[in-house]
């Protein structure tokens, strides 16, 4: 297969996988969604993630079908790798995609829950010295020992655990064999046997260090054994032996056996004598170097079983326990899909503010044919109103949000959700550009998936921002009109409600309410929407709040003016209630 059919990988990028890895390998990253490979070989890890995105999940991508819905994709899954227990972790969570069947939904679902009952059931010691497992585990230059050490460390980890639970996959492995294995791989690198793993073999380059180390001070070695005052070639021929002997730990008779049979002088029958043993020395040290190297080799091979094992567990607790660490943080719920067309949420949270420590108020919301008590069942399409700063964007991301987590397989942000099957998200967010091409470009994006006939959600947030009124008014009817036509379900964010009537028979207008300010000015909100009932924007608020913060009397007169347009004695009724709100 050549590497430029994947998507994003073009020319260049093809000719460095190749050069790095060969394309053999690089198939293989690819294919194994390994963002670390790609990276390694020079791919930035942002490339290399959407690479691997569309190579393992192109089809639940294209589920994501507008930019707003992606970007919502892409929040949630940076969130849950926060929550990453190692680097790799992280990096497979970074290319979870939705998936493209129930069936693979809910298998993730049942990994998700797994993990999360018996991190539940973990004493704090037990999770703190997990977490410090994990936290030691990299993978960085070899990821076989990293993970061999790992699932042991795990094992000792757990061993007081009553129920390890999802850790059974590295509890059950061959405590011995991995052992075994941990210590040949400590030893095998790429450069052959690390120091260490046979004496003898230390020993042979301790005495090659110490032979190249004469043999780089012939000189020296030379004024040494004349120090000694021999005299004649025999004798001094037997010093030097004995002197060499003496510096390197070589037996005698392999110093003997190397030296020349005839030299030109001392200092060529030194030379030539060291440079003969450094072979001979360097040779034994490879020879039996081969022997400890097949040696480890043969402990490896023996363990193989379980150190494949080990790695595939390893790999999958790392993600299994970092998902349900995620759910742990934001108390997130098993979806229930069903095969009607319904989105419903109860007591929902929006996942991007509860991660920025937002104390969120809870909603409960639903499209379609659901099995809430409230609201009303069977609207296909909501329209919902509101004030301003009310939540009503808020609530449409949060939905997005459920949709795509559940569509990922993963839990979401509420006490419970009911979700049917969604072959596409529209989520359109406002966009404060009033012109033509911004009309066009939201037109073209949000009417194709809708118009293909898909089981699609549609999310819309202000259409009017983009167009005149009155436009704004009949195209967003037009909209409404062809979710209900379209059999799609969708909420859309309006302040034009009462221009929209009458609407198609299954759909509804639901309102958020702002209830006033409180004593610091700030506006009281009950974001939990009202059904079938129209929100309104109370400007009387805003307007008491820049009363109340006026800078000068010229500014505050002018903000009364406003007061009086808006009704004064709702300015000032909305202030008093200010000042006595607690």
């Amino acid at each position: 297969m050549r590497l430029e059919e994947y998507w994003g990988v073009g020319p260049k990028t093809a000719d460095r996988l190749e050069s790095e890895l060969g394309v053999a390998a690089a198939v293989d990253a690819i294919e194994s969604a390994d963002v670390r490979a790609l990276v390694d070989a020079g791919i930035s890890r942002g490339r290399a993630t959407r690479i691997l995105r569309r190579a393992n999940g192109g089809e639940g991508m294209d589920a994501l079908a507008t930019d707003d819905a992606r970007a919502v994709y892409k929040d949630v899954v940076a969130t849950a790798a926060d929550y990453a227990v190692t680097p790799g972790a992280a990096d497979r969570i970074r290319v979870l995609t939705p998936l493209p069947d129930r069936a693979a939904m809910e298998d993730r679902l049942d990994d998700v829950d797994a993990a999360r009952e018996t991190w539940r059931a973990l004493g704090e010691d037990a999770r703190a010295a997990v977490l410090a497992t994990f936290d030691a585990h990299d993978d960085a230059t070899d990821s076989t020992r990293a993970a061999v050490d790992t699932a042991l460390a795990l094992r000792d980890a757990l061993a007081d655990a009553d129920d390890v639970g999802v850790f059974a996959s590295v509890a059950t492995l061959d405590r011995d064999a991995l052992e075994e294995a941990a210590d040949a791989l400590q030893y095998l690198t790429d450069d052959g046997v690390a120091a260490g793993a046979d004496a003898k073999l230390d020993r042979l380059r301790g005495r090659l260090e110490d032979v190249e180390r004469l043999e780089r001070d012939t000189f020296d070695v030379l004024e040494a054994v004349r120090s000694q005052g021999v005299e004649g070639s025999d004798e001094f021929r037997e010093a030097f032996v004995q002197y060499v002997a003496t510096e390197t730990g070589v037996e005698p008779r392999r110093v003997r056996d190397a030296a020349p049979p005839d030299a030109a002088d001392a200092a060529d029958f030194v030379s030539t004598t060291l440079r003969a043993l450094a072979d001979d020395v360097r040779e034994r040290v490879a020879d039996h170097e081969d022997d400890v190297a097949a040696d480890l080799r043969g402990e490896l091979s023996a363990a193989r079983e379980d150190v494949d094992a080990a790695v595939d567990a390893v790999g999958d607790l790392a993600l299994d326990v970092s998902l349900a660490r995620f759910a742990e943080a934001f108390d997130l719920a098993r979806p229930a899909f069903v095969d009607r067309d319904a989105l419903a949420v109860e007591n929902a949270r929006n996942l991007s503010l509860a991660a920025d420590g937002v104390d969120v108020q809870p909603v409960t919301y639903a499209v379609g044919d659901h099995g809430l008590a409230h609201p009303p069942t069977g609207d296909r399409v909501a329209v919902l109103t509101g004030a301003n700063s009310g939540g009503k964007t808020t609530l449409l991301e949060t939905l997005c949000q459920v949709a795509v987590l559940a569509r990922m397989g993963l839990p979401v942000p509420a006490d419970g959700a009911e979700v049917g099957p969604v072959d596409a998200v529209v989520f359109h967010r406002r966009h404060a550009s009033f012109n033509a091409g911004v009309l066009e470009a939201t037109l073209n994006s949000v009417v194709p998936p809708l118009a293909a006939g898909d089981r699609t959600l549609m999310l819309v947030d202000e259409f009017e921002a983009i167009t005149e009124p009155g436009s704004a008014a009949d195209l967003l009817h037009g909209l409404v009109t062809l979710t209900v036509d379209q059999e799609a379900l969708g909420v859309f964010v309006t302040h034009l409600a009462d221009d929209l009537e009458p609407l198609p028979e299954t759909a509804r207008t639901d309102g958020i309410f702002a209830e006033g300010l409180d004593r610091d000015l700030d506006l009281l909100v009950d974001y939990q929407p009202r059904f079938e009932t129209v929100g309104k924007s109370t400007p009387e608020f805003i307007v008491s709040r820049l009363v109340a913060d006026a800078g000068d009397r010229a500014e505050r007169a002018g903000y009364e003016t406003l007061a009086r347009a808006v009704g004064q004695q709702a300015v000032q009724r909305t202030l008093a209630d200010a000042k006595w709100t607690e």
